[in-house]
């Protein structure tokens, strides 16, 4: 890497996080600094919600099954977009109707306080290593590219994530993602074309792929797998709670129908576009161990893209990557002071609950730091990211989605299926291979993982089908919902909000597009194309600056 990448990584790191910290004084209260005033412009929660989802493996995890397995790392991301298409239409639109500021209030408001100090509490925990697994990723780019140790780099780029999310809240968070989106996106359109010429063209890569590297399953990944992973990523897109808050951060729920539509929309075409690089990669480099497949994707880039751009790619890379980090530790931050501090202290002023929020911010990015750190000694990246998926997607997300269609689910029935699913899987998952020689391949672990929950849920319903009725929760629940729609909405501040916000990334972007302009004048290869795209990012930023004052 030369020292005019480096140089560019500098200013792009300064470029976002003088973005993220302009939100510092945005976070008068609960609801602005937690759901960014409650009102934000669909784009904007829609390209956030694909950035915190996509960028969590995108470059790591499913660049080194894309170098290993090909299409299948495509496939899997397809059944990304299947459930987001499912939960536009069905699910995003009834979590914005609840008017929930969290998830954790839902579960309060819709199941009672006991259910939901539990959900909270195992919420958290799995939160700090999901945020851990997420955190690795980052720095495992950052190796490869620069060669800083990937323990110095988590620690560094840890204090960094956590600095401008504890700042600058849910804004700090969305302005980033959609930064990252409009880089990313421009950057991988300079890296395929690039990629295939150094291989010598589309035919070159499709005569010398090894066999079956387009096949779209194979016995890894196998269709059960496929369709146990399809269901996870709906439990998992539709009751996650930092996802949910993409959901509840929207004005109306036909604002929220369009984030599951765009998001949706998005894992349609960008899945074919993003795993080039690193399927490119193994034409022109097929002999990477286990561990050095995590890098295949930032290994391409370095073979063809031109200085400068390396760079950029890399910061964008970190910073979109590390968005699954920011959005988990905001929305945690969130549930303990409003769901844990806000019932302890409960004429706890707005100024105390965003001071909380920010200290909550802090700790659990330190906890997050201390799980990357031990990531390799896991077995991986891959292994961490689906053993956490199989072990506790369905079991904590699907029983308090299901209470959001059911009247009759109360707060005990859906935390004795989360409880029985969560023993399930961990026996067979650490004591089964032990006490009764049985070990799960991968798809028959995330099958269980999502059958379970399911099954009994199914059950329980059945059951309580018979009875006719729907319980003293759900009403309690429909009666709260009515009150809070008839409070006063904070409409001008949301705006505000919004302009400002909208202002922010047409900056962030028009000053992108005026460095990739820059770096064309000294681009040894791909000039024009890289010329070209630094032009059409500039103009799209003047475009967003423009819209920002309407």
């Amino acid at each position: 890497m030369t020292k005019i990448d480096i140089g560019v990584i500098i200013i792009f790191t300064l470029l976002v996080f003088v973005c993220g910290m302009s939100f510092s004084k945005s976070g008068k209260n609960m609801k602005s600094f937690f759901a960014a005033g409650g009102a934000l412009p669909w784009w904007m929660s829609g390209l956030s919600l694909f950035m915190s989802f996509f960028s969590a493996g995108t470059f790591v995890v499913w660049g080194s099954i894309a170098y290993k397995s090909g299409m299948v790392a495509i496939a899997i991301q397809w059944t990304m977009c299947i459930a987001g298409i499912i939960i536009a239409f069905w699910i995003a639109p009834k979590w914005q109707k609840t008017k929930a500021l969290t998830t954790a209030e839902f579960i309060t408001d819709r199941l009672g306080k006991s259910t939901q100090k539990i959900y909270t509490y195992l919420f958290l925990v799995i939160s700090i290593f999901s945020t851990g697994a997420f955190l690795y990723p980052v720095a495992k780019i950052v190796e490869v590219s620069t060669g800083i140790p990937i323990y110095t780099s988590i620690i560094f780029l840890g204090i960094l994530i956590l600095i401008y999310t504890a700042v600058g809240g849910l804004w700090a968070v969305i302005v980033t993602d959609v930064l990252q989106f409009v880089v990313l996106t421009a950057a991988v359109l300079i890296v395929v074309p690039l990629s295939f010429d150094k291989i010598g063209g589309l035919d070159n890569f499709i005569t010398k792929a090894p066999e079956h590297f387009f096949d779209f399953v194979n016995t890894e990944y196998s269709p059960l797998f496929m369709i146990a992973f399809g269901l996870y990523n709906l439990f998992f897109i539709a009751g996650n709670w930092a996802y949910v808050q993409r959901y509840t951060s929207v004005a109306t729920p036909k604002d929220a129908k369009k984030v599951g539509l765009l998001f949706g929309g998005l894992y349609t075409i960008s899945p074919l576009i993003w795993m080039l690089p690193p399927m490119i990669y193994r034409i022109l480099n097929p002999e990477l161990g286990n561990l050095a497949e995590e890098g295949a994707y930032l290994l391409m880039c370095k073979e063809v893209l031109p200085v400068g751009m390396l760079g950029l790619m890399l910061g964008g890379m970190v910073f979109a990557t590390s968005s699954s980090v920011n959005t988990t530790l905001n929305i945690s931050a969130g549930v303990l002071a409003n769901d844990i501090y806000k019932h302890l202290k409960p004429k706890a002023s707005n100024d105390q609950l965003v001071k909380v929020g920010r200290i909550a911010t802090i700790i659990l990015g330190v906890l997050t730091i201390g799980i990357a750190l031990l990531v390799p000694f896991l077995g991986g990246i891959v292994e961490v990211v689906m053993s956490l998926a199989a072990l506790t997607g369905g079991a904590m997300f699907l029983p308090p989605l299901w209470a959001l269609f059911s009247k009759r689910q109360t707060g005990k029935t859906v935390l004795l299926v989360t409880i029985i699913s969560l023993v399930i899987n961990a026996f067979f998952k650490f004591l089964s291979p032990t006490i009764l020689n049985i070990t799960l391949d991968r798809a028959q672990e995330m099958g269980l993982g999502a059958a379970v929950p399911i099954l009994s849920l199914a059950i329980i319903e059945f059951y309580l089908y018979n009875k006719k009725t729907s319980t003293v929760q759900h009403d309690n629940h429909a009666k709260l919902v009515i009150t809070k729609l008839e409070e006063a909405q904070e409409e001008e501040e949301s705006n505000e909000g919004n302009k400002k916000g909208t202002k922010v990334i047409g900056i962030g972007v028009a000053a992108t597009g005026l460095l990739i302009l820059l770096l064309s004048f000294i681009a040894e290869n791909g000039a024009l194309l890289v010329g070209g795209m630094g032009v059409l990012v500039l103009f799209l930023g003047i475009f967003i600056i423009k819209k920002s004052r309407i």
